[in-house]
């Protein structure tokens, strides 16, 4: 079976589960590259993405916890589906905006300009994946 790549609708909702899946990633993402870049610190940039990866996750995962709980799932339900559903889509979109941090940067570092820039590339990378998995298995983030 061939997959149709113009379902306007599921591009609608797939951009609407990822966005949620970007602001959770995001928060824990830069609140994590912007606690580093303001404290002193020994910890190589590496460490620093991959940390900043980690908590990225954990806050997407929370978010997307709380949004299903909010549309009646018990708890472990609301957790289960928040690791199943997305988790391949949030490390593509972690991946994603930290390597073009780096690439701007040269290191885990925020900015004005770079952050748009991080949060563009986040969004778009993983979109095609989730609306792939919406409109096969017509399963999404939340």
């Amino acid at each position: 079976m061939k997959l149709a790549w113009n379902n306007k609708s599921n591009w609608i909702k797939s951009a609407h589960n990822t966005k949620w899946c970007l602001i959770g990633c995001a928060i824990g993402d830069f609140g994590t590259i912007a606690y580093f870049q303001f404290t002193e610190h020994t910890l190589s940039t590496m460490t620093v993405m991959m940390l900043a990866m980690f908590n990225g996750l954990l806050t997407s995962i929370m978010l997307e916890t709380i949004i299903l709980l909010r549309s009646n799932f018990t708890l472990p339900e609301a957790l289960k589906t928040a690791f199943g559903m997305s988790f391949i889509s949030m490390l593509a979109m972690e991946a994603a905006m930290n390597i073009t941090d780096y690439a701007l940067t040269g290191g885990a570092i925020l900015t004005w300009w770079v952050i748009p820039i991080s949060l563009l590339v986040g969004f778009l990378t993983p979109w095609p994946y989730n609306y792939w998995r919406l409109q096969k298995h017509g399963k999404s983030c939340h």
